[in-house]
């Protein structure tokens, strides 16, 4: 493969072709499309030919404007290569599939199996882009990208890069077999089909120094891990305008994981507000997501059903423009007083986007979690135990007096300067196969 083309009197350097591999990607309405849009986008400008391998649009169950998504991916000059999805039954929340009959019957026999085996409900994707990609030459791809989950968007690019001879790099979303999340343990022949997809990858990416030092632990491969956190595409939030609430807010958004990601700590906070009568009395918090059972349920509880309003799923703007107009946002990765290992690298990615708009956070981690060094350097947020109540309403009460937090510096975490260091991954193993790209 030539690296160089004729460009008049002086040599024009071709831009080095990426294949990006994500089940994720815009108008795909899932939160992972966040970080794989502002990966290829600010690839793009950095110099890459990005093709993304990714499903077609109508087998999201929710999409957000499929045509301006498109309008925006084709202005960036990023190709992609659209693909089927088999057995979507086996997602059912998120991809398009029957949910009546003896479909939804196969489709339950189908999900409780694949629980039990372990297997990657993924799986019906990455076959359906591996005849997607079989038309591909080595002179159509430089380096291969794939992000997970689903995990076995790994064992693709490995398949692929073997195929055409081109290097492959991971990037991890979340850790495949030490998730803080997973209700069972791996199996040993899913931790053996990790080490060997690590051993020969060229690099791996990773969103927090923690789930990086895990990842090294278990494998052995510091030399290969590198960390790429989540962040904010200034871009896009210049644009979102702030809701008014017309009242102060406290707003929480997206999913919770119980028992360690739950709202109750904020709710025991905000029935001591409550019963004390602060400065504002005038206050209510908002949730925006499709767990309004758990909110509701712990409202209850704490008797505070009139002070909480809740808005359901909504598209990513409006979740944003409240998020903008909020007074205090709240994120959180576990209420747990006890740091674990893996917990530790939990960082949402919604944490980077508040700091971007400026909004005060009332963030509840353990203490010495990789967060904390975020939330130092953006001086946007205060960071509390699950079992200090007491002091979630002492700054709530504080924001309330206008005594709020001041930004810091979180122009660190903006899309364009991370992919620069993303960018120079990707590169370095160019230079060792071409030595000139």
């Amino acid at each position: 493969m030539t690296a160089l083309e004729s460009g008049g009197d002086k040599p024009k350097h071709r831009r080095p072709k990426l294949l990006f591999l994500t089940r994720s990607f815009p108008p795909a309405r899932v939160i992972s499309s966040v970080r794989t849009w502002n990966i290829a986008k600010y690839l793009a400008r950095s110099g890459w030919e990005v093709t993304v391998v990714t499903p077609r649009p109508d087998i999201w169950r929710h999409v957000e404007d499929p045509v301006k998504a498109a309008n925006r991916i084709e202005g960036e000059g990023i190709q992609r290569l659209l693909t089927q999805h088999h057995w979507r039954f086996l997602e059912p929340d998120v991809l398009t599939c029957s949910t009546r009959g003896l479909a939804w019957v196969f489709g339950g026999v189908c999900r409780r199996l694949v629980r039990r085996l372990h297997a990657d409900a993924g799986i019906g994707w990455t076959r359906a882009a591996e005849l997607a990609c079989a038309s591909l030459t080595p002179n159509d791809v430089d380096v291969i990208l794939a992000t997970g989950s689903p995990f076995s968007s790994f064992r693709l690019a490995k398949r692929l890069s073997d195929r055409l001879g081109r290097p492959y790099v991971l990037d991890y979303r979340d850790p495949w077999t030490d998730n803080p999340h997973a209700l069972s343990r791996p199996s040993e022949k899913r931790i053996r089909a990790e080490r060997r997809l690590l051993e020969g990858c060229a690099a791996a990416t990773v969103v927090s120094p923690s789930w990086a030092k895990g990842i090294d632990r278990r494998f052995g491969v510091a030399s290969k891990l590198h960390v790429i956190t989540n962040g904010y595409d200034p871009e896009e939030l210049a644009t979102i305008e702030p809701y008014a609430f017309g009242h102060f807010s406290i707003v929480y958004t997206g999913a919770y994981y119980p028992p360690k990601r739950v709202i109750t700590p904020v709710m025991a906070a905000l029935k001591r507000i409550n019963e004390s009568g602060p400065t504002v009395t005038d206050w209510y918090f908002h949730y925006y997501g499709s767990e309004e059972e758990h909110v509701r349920d712990e409202a209850k509880k704490f008797d505070l059903l009139d002070r909480v309003v809740l808005h359901g799923n909504v598209p990513r703007r409006q979740a944003l423009a409240a998020v903008r107009g909020a007074n205090i946002a709240v994120v959180i990765t576990s209420v747990e007083e006890k740091l674990t290992k893996e917990d530790a690298g939990i960082i949402p990615g919604k944490l980077f986007e508040t700091l971007g708009l400026k909004t005060p956070i009332l963030v509840i981690s353990p203490p010495g979690a990789d967060i904390d060094v975020i939330i130092k350097k953006s001086g946007l947020a205060r960071r509390f135990s699950g079992t200090e109540s007491d002091r979630m309403k002492s700054f709530i009460v504080e924001v309330m007096c206008g005594r709020s937090p001041r930004s810091g510096e979180p122009e660190a975490y903006a899309w364009e300067k991370i992919v620069e260091k993303l960018n120079e991954i990707l590169r370095k193993p160019l230079r060792m196969v071409a030595g000139q790209v």
